[in-house]
């Protein structure tokens, strides 16, 4: 059987493309599926053909296997890439597209279900001798039975969906008396995200490492390991870092895990890429965690560390070609590390984030710096999918100097328009522990206090960049820059750049950031503009080097800065992370205050899915009501204590970032008369 003549990839953003790159590569025509929500995605653009399969909506669009497989017969492709995520794990799509004649590029719908299932997975690997975490994977799921499960575990306990996997549908409990808040929480999202309502409880490995192994299988009985991944670094039990080989990694220990990934993989008949995870103590004792019956999104540094196209083989794999090399002829080479850039605001509790990309810039591509990403400048990122803009991977000879690439890369990101991670990370790989390789799934909680600094004022850059993007007539005008040059340019009398036939002229701009303020004077001669900030000796020229670059000349040193428009200011980039800064308009009118600040406004866009507390008097950082949004719940708290005087909306309901919650009186404040509150 040879290749497929055209694949149809069903599914968006990176993996997409990097799919349809590996497929174009191989000569093979490729059909990419959008829904209204994607219309222009560069998945679309990156295929040679594209086919709507419905609303934004996941269920009437990605997950819909009839809109899927429709797509397929229309455009007369012959193999189906399920990519990972949505129908990538679903035995029923791989079920659908073998009995549509399609070439499924994954594992049997058998190996597919039987992993699927952390319940029935764990009872194969019991009888495979694969090593396991002491827990209770039954089917009695009344809560007594779990409780009393989780009882004789020991605390802490880990309470996880049966099906799926990506941190939804798990919560660590610390004590009795959170269990039954933990496991409802669990059901309901386990419920939303993979249509199966079951956990499993198992008892929590303290300071664990997450160490996976990616796993290959072909149709002829061969089975091989392509090395480990470390992907400890986590947060909300979703991975942020991922490396390899994992660090302190010993031959003997990767020899037996790797004999452990294949016996897993052996004993559910497994064909295709897959991942087997498990969990190390300290002391260097592994055990089965889950298998991912898919590729993984840290594939890259795989194929990083040992040449290899994991997609390549994935397709030559489904058409039944035997595997492309035998486990002594794979080798592995340096380091490689991969960090992900996700719309979200680590400050809120990592809460995603929507909204247009204003602005995007990543490292130049190069043999040891891979940029994956599905989103462009100008792109709206939507509150329907994972917020994953990009992953970063780097390589180098050893893991110091892979850090060091990492570190170079991420400072070369620029993200505006959004709330990104990307300072977080950046902190992240900067510090003690990560560059020690100090890891286990704890680490970002540890490191708290140099992950979530107290607010800093913007560096003196910034504030003079701002002020130059506000005066010099390059760069494109934020709506309200009262200071801009106008457009026309029939004469100098028409500027209001500080320029004068003679003599020198003066200017003073208050300007405003979230974390601080400055003044800026800027004064005009015949050798050009030149920058002070206040209470800072020395002054700074300042010259556009293209449309959105800055370079400074301050205190003998050159720095480069880029200033974009955001709202009626400027969103700066320096070394340091980005700022939006505005110029203060002493003759506005001052915001009206809002009332009492007594509602609470959703962090996001999202669905009401469960109005926790009933109106009354609440503590501080009582639960008032779960909203879910990208699948994940996210629990809205009291800020303080006060009454609840009612809910504003209903569970079931769609709302949009900044809308009205609650209505909610801190203490001592005023309170609503009665009936104004729904």
């Amino acid at each position: 059987m040879s290749l497929p003549r055209r694949l149809l990839i069903a599914n968006r953003g990176e993996i997409a493309c990097r799919i349809a790159r590996t497929a174009r590569r191989l000569d093979l025509e490729t059909v990419a599926v959008y829904s209204d929500a994607d219309a222009g995605a560069p998945h679309v653009m990156a295929c040679d053909r594209a086919l709507r399969i419905g609303p934004p909506q996941p269920a009437a669009s990605y997950l819909d296997i009839e809109a899927i497989l429709d797509a397929a017969r229309r455009s007369g492709a012959d193999a189906v890439h399920p990519g990972y995520g949505f129908l990538s794990e679903s035995a029923a799509f791989a079920r659908a597209c073998d009995a549509a004649g399609l070439v499924f590029v994954g594992p049997p719908a058998a190996a597919i279900r039987a992993m699927g299932s952390k319940a029935e997975a764990k009872a194969l690997m019991e009888r495979a001798g694969v090593p396991l975490v002491p827990g209770y994977h039954g089917d009695d799921q009344e809560p007594a039975r779990l409780q009393g499960a989780a009882e004789a575990l020991g605390y802490p306990v880990l309470i996880k969906a049966v099906a799926g996997g990506g941190g939804k549908g798990m919560r660590r409990v610390e004590r009795a008396a959170d269990f039954a808040a933990a496991l409802e929480a669990c059901r309901r999202e386990a419920a939303a995200s993979f249509g199966d309502a079951r956990v499993l409880v198992e008892r929590y490995v303290l300071r664990p490492r997450h160490v996976e192994l990616q796993v290959f299988a072909d149709r002829h009985g061969n089975v091989v390991h392509l090395f480990e991944r470390d992907c400890s670094v986590q947060r909300r039990h979703q991975k942020v870092l991922e490396e390899a080989p994992a660090p302190g990694m010993t031959p003997a220990r990767r020899a037996a895990m790797g004999r452990a990934a294949i016996e897993a993989a052996r004993a559910v008949g497994y064909v295709g890429a897959g991942t087997v995870e498990f969990i190390v103590d300290p002391e260097g004792a592994f055990f089965f965690m889950e298998m991912n019956t898919r590729l993984q999104v840290e594939h890259p540094v795989t194929e990083m560390i040992t040449g290899l196209d994991l997609v390549e083989w994935q397709l030559r794999v489904a058409t039944g070609e035997p595997l492309p090399r035998t486990q002594e002829q794979l080798r592995m080479e340096g380091h490689a590390i991969e960090a992900r850039l996700y719309a979200e605001d680590p400050d809120r509790g990592f809460l995603p984030s929507t909204g247009t990309l204003s602005h995007l810039a990543f490292p130049a591509p190069s043999p040891t710096v891979r940029v994956d990403s599905g989103v462009v400048e100008g792109d709206e990122v939507t509150p329907y999918y994972d917020p994953l803009l990009a992953k970063l991977i780097v390589h180098g000879p050893d893991r110091a100097a892979a850090l060091a690439q990492l570190r170079s890369a991420l400072a070369q990101c620029r993200i505006g328009g959004v709330a990104s991670n990307l300072q977080f990370l950046r902190r992240l790989v900067a510090t003690q522990a990560f560059g020690a390789a100090d890891l286990d799934t704890a680490l970002v909680e540890r490191e708290h206090a140099a992950l979530f600094p107290a607010a800093q004022a913007p560096p003196a850059e910034a504030f003079i960049a701002a002020a130059a993007a506000y005066v010099l007539p390059a760069g494109p005008s934020p709506r309200g820059a009262a200071l801009v040059r106008t457009e026309r340019w029939a004469s100098p009398w028409e500027t209001r750049d500080g320029w004068r036939m003679a003599g020198s002229a003066r200017r003073v701009l208050d300007l405003r950031a979230a974390t601080g303020s400055a003044r800026v004077a800027v004064e005009w001669s015949t050798a050009g503009p030149r920058f002070e900030l206040e209470g800072v000796s020395g002054g700074a020229q300042v010259d556009w080097q293209d449309a959105t670059t800055l370079v400074l000349e301050w205190r003998d040193q050159r720095r480069t800065v880029t200033a974009i428009p955001s709202g009626d200011g400027w969103q700066v980039f320096t070394s340091c992370g980005a700022s939006v800064i505005a110029l203060v308009d002493p003759l506005a009118p001052r915001a009206a205050q809002a009332g009492h600040g007594s509602h609470l406004r959703a962090p996001m866009p999202g669905r009401i899915v469960r109005l926790v507390a009933a109106p009354g008097v609440v503590a501080r950082a009582a639960p008032l009501l779960v909203l879910e949004a990208m699948k994940m719940e996210h629990t809205v708290l009291a800020p303080d204590a006060g009454v609840l005087e009612g809910f504003l909306v209903q569970e079931g309901d769609q709302v949009v970032e900044g809308e009205e919650l609650v209505a909610f009186a801190p203490v001592g404040a005023p309170t609503r008369a009665a009936g104004d509150a729904a």
